[in-house]
């Protein structure tokens, strides 16, 4: 992989007419480490954010050890990154035949459920291997109610009177048994956790069962750009939301018990940014070669600004604006499909035109793992890149609301 200083200097060097994923190992480590010494309880990283082979590797070798898992392939791309990982296989509801393959074939021995079919599922298999429950433990994943971009309980999670009908069947069983949620993707209100903690505080007394952990999942948000336009959202940063958590563990006495977390976007948004070309200009409009089917589906369902960063074309000797002048473009993906629109703009100068570059920063959640092949489009191309993208030149993403200001 070639490495360089900055994406800038990337872009002038290459010269790409495809998308360049500029990957960030040492931030990785950082913002990995970073979570680890700051939550009060083990940390496993949530794999369906980005399980690039890179990504796992450098997470491994900064010593993860705890993987949150979902599917077959999970477990093979965390296997080959670190053959001792522990795997918790925290997908609700599952084949019956991926059921068999996590505890033959990886020795998962942590699972998650929220359904009575998925006990049965599991108790089979048990049964077929000739399993001790009690080598297993199994988490009642709970529904929750808050505010995240992402609301994960529209579509998982047992009723509270439900998760206590559960734990006491899986604990008559012989299983251990354990609570878990996730408040969503990318929270909105640092009040949410708390909110979670208070249901299970709930369930925890109307069960009566011992339980062997609470798993608080994810939902931990990592910083993106805002639009001007709009008031910047009253949102504390990750240290503050890490103190109001570990207050709240304590305030409904899940401090003595076994904690787990699952961060994924919080982890990993800041190691990559993405340089993309403009294919055209067609007045306020920016055609770009990514798009909502690539690597940019995230900022379009999840509504987010991303921050942009500005890389003139040195070769485009006459521009027309104002260079000083920072415009909002809505942005147009490459596939040929009316739909790859983003829902949120770029700010970029007025003068930014055909042929130009742009780094798309903090993109390392949920966009190299949901790119598709539509239309033949599939970026794919990787470099190192030394300097973060905050430290970097002003992003314009970044800057637009004092420019606009001025």
């Amino acid at each position: 992989m070639q490495s360089f200083s900055t994406a800038k200097d990337a872009a002038l060097h290459l010269r790409p007419d495809e998308p360049v994923y500029c990957f960030r190992p040492e931030v990785l480590k950082a913002d990995a480490k970073a979570f680890v010494d700051a939550f009060p309880g083990e940390t496993a990283y949530a794999v369906k954010t980005n399980g690039e082979p890179l990504v796992l590797e450098t997470l491994a070798k900064a010593g993860m050890r705890i993987f949150d898992v979902a599917s077959p392939g999970e477990f093979a791309a965390v296997k080959a990154a670190r053959p001792d990982a522990e795997m918790l296989y925290m997908h609700p509801v599952k084949a019956q035949s991926d059921i068999r393959l996590a505890l033959e074939t990886y020795g998962i021995r942590v699972l998650a459920l929220d359904h009575e079919d998925e006990v049965a599922k599991v108790l089979r298999i048990v049964r077929a291997l000739d399993l001790d429950p009690g080598t297993l433990t199994i988490f009642v994943r709970l529904q929750t109610k808050g505010h995240a971009m992402y609301e994960l309980s529209k579509k998982f999670g047992a009723a509270p009177a439900h998760a206590v009908e559960l734990l006491q069947r899986c604990h008559r069983i012989g299983f251990k048994v354990g609570i878990c949620f996730h408040v969503g993707s990318q929270i909105e209100d640092p009040d949410t956790y708390e909110r979670a903690l208070a249901s299970a505080d709930w369930v925890r007394n109307r069960a009566d069962v011992p339980l062997a952990g609470l798993d608080v999942g994810g939902g931990f948000p990592a910083e993106y750009g805002h639009d001007p336009r709009r008031k910047k959202p009253d949102m504390p940063g990750f240290p503050e939301i890490m103190t109001q958590l570990r207050s709240d563990l304590d305030e409904w006495g899940f401090s003595d018990i076994p904690l787990v977390a699952e961060p994924g976007r919080v982890i990993v948004a800041r190691c990559f940014s993405l340089i993309v070309r403009v294919l055209l200009r067609k007045g306020k409009r920016l055609y770009i070669n990514d798009g909502i089917w690539s690597s940019l589906s995230d900022s379009w369902t999840g509504k987010i600004t991303l921050p942009a960063r500005f890389i003139p074309d040195p070769a485009r000797t006459h521009r027309n604006g104002n260079p000083d002048r920072i415009e909002s473009f809505k942005v147009c993906g490459a596939t040929c499909d009316s739909v790859d629109i983003l829902s949120r703009p770029f700010w970029l100068p007025e003068t930014v035109d055909t042929g130009d570059w742009i780094e798309i920063g903090h993109i390392g959640a949920y966009s190299l793992s949901l790119r598709t092949r539509f239309n033949g489009f599939y970026p794919d191309t990787f470099v190192e890149v030394t300097t973060p993208f905050d430290e970097g030149e002003a992003a314009e993403g970044y800057a637009s609301l004092e420019t606009m200001a001025d």
